[in-house]
């Protein structure tokens, strides 16, 4: 194995023994210094996130990739701010989960520890770096960052910050490690890296999660992409839809709680396709649709839809739509193509919502309410590592008690077993 991502796991694994018994106050004032050092060094960062920047756009990224990538002076802030709310949290470690007096005197205690060691690759998106690396260090882990090529520069500028303000407090600095190479074989090495690393998180698109679960002997939780729906049923409020519909798909393009697929229920079609098609063409959302909708919309833009569409996370703008005739198509349908991220009924009928709610698979479901929410700061988490889309270990916006493990203390006074 590549003796420079061995020797990152084993600074890796030194430092999370040291980061297990660290007080609330110690990892609070870690993290205070760093969200200061951020504010601080703003300039600095920018400067190195401008390289990345241009090296996009000279690449032909899409501009809605190129907002994901991109900082500034706010942002920065926000990241700073985001790290403040992580100090507001209460602190998970030691926490009693449970406590049992077995029979035979033994006094069981099940209480929460941190992860140990974990990995995060991800791309784009620099904010990340600073959300890993808060809610990791608060949890009581150590955390390895393999950020993408398109953000390197960004990238080692913030984890030097941080760095820097954690030694300054004589905290260990190797609490967070960045992967500085972005080679490929590196990467597949990192996932290959389970005698150091406990806990693996894949933070991008489709290619990345699949190579992630794919090559990776660490265990993983999987961090889906995001092919929301929003589904109008019959008893919908047109205008809340469309409302709805807006904010999920224009607020934010490139994320993955944006809806990128639209359901209609055919019995009100004829009047909520043109007002969803008007709003959407408004915001310049190219809408790619089923013969139905194009015909209610003659002359409109509107494309023809294929079975790909269906299934496609655009991350700009553009969107697909279906029209089915009741609850049970749409929860189908929604069903076959979803990636387990976010989806939303709109809907006025209590029952149907339930349906749609209780029948649909994904770790959130909204009812009346923008895909937009699902989002750790949304939720009251503080910042998130990621939203899980599987059902083991976490699943959803993950905060600090997603990230963290459990062990049994076990008191006696002499017990022995017969």
């Amino acid at each position: 194995m590549n003796e420079y991502i061995v020797e990152i796991g084993k600074r890796s694994k030194a430092a999370s023994s040291v980061m297990g018994l660290l007080s609330e106050a110690d990892k609070n004032r870690g993290i205070k210094a760093v969200a200061d050092a951020l504010v601080d060094n703003a300039a600095k960062i920018i400067s190195e996130n401008e390289k990345d920047v241009i090296k996009a756009r000279e690449a032909g990224v899409s501009e809605a990739l190129v907002d994901r990538l991109s900082l500034n002076d706010d942002r920065i802030k926000a990241m700073a701010e985001g790290l403040l709310q992580i100090i507001e949290l209460k602190d998970p470690i030691g926490e009693v989960l449970s406590e049992n007096k077995l029979p035979n005197g033994l006094n069981l205690v099940k209480v929460r520890v941190p992860m140990g060691v974990i990995g995060i690759i991800y791309e784009s998106r620099p904010n990340v770096t600073v959300d890993a690396f808060g809610l990791c260090f608060k949890a009581g882990s150590a955390t390895i960052l393999r950020g993408g090529s398109d953000a390197i520069n960004s990238n080692i500028a913030i984890v030097n910050v941080i760095r820097a303000a954690l030694e300054k407090e004589g905290l260990p600095k190797d609490s967070v490690i960045l992967v500085e190479k972005t080679e490929r074989e590196i990467a597949t090495e990192f996932m290959k890296l389970n005698q150091y690393v406990d806990l693996l998180i894949p933070r991008g698109g489709a290619g990345l999660i699949r190579s992630v679960l794919q090559n990776a002997t660490i265990p993983v939780i999987e961090t889906g992409t995001g092919n929301c729906h929003v589904y109008v049923d019959e008893t919908a409020n047109l205008d809340m839809a469309v409302k709805i519909i807006v904010n999920a798909k224009t607020q934010r393009m490139g994320v993955c709680n944006a809806c990128e697929s639209l359901v209609i229920n055919s019995k009100i079609a004829e009047k909520a396709v043109p007002m969803i098609y008007e709003a959407l063409d408004s915001k310049n959302i190219e809408i790619r649709a089923v013969d139905m909708a194009r015909d209610i919309c003659k002359g409109s833009s509107m494309k023809t839809v294929t079975e790909e569409d269906f299934g496609t996370e655009y991350l700009g703008p553009c969107i697909s739509l279906q029209i089915v005739d009741n609850v049970d198509e749409a929860i189908a349908h929604v069903n076959k193509y979803t990636t387990h991220h976010s989806e939303c009924i709109v809907t006025e009928n209590a029952e149907n919502a339930e349906k749609f709610l209780n029948g649909v698979d994904a770790a959130c479901v909204y009812w009346n309410a923008s895909t937009r929410f699902t989002d750790g700061f949304e939720f009251g988490f503080g910042a998130e590592i990621g939203i899980s889309t599987q059902k083991l270990q976490a699943r959803g916006p993950m905060g600090l008690n997603e990230i963290t493990s459990y062990k049994y203390k076990i008191y006696g006074d002499g017990q022995v077993r017969g």
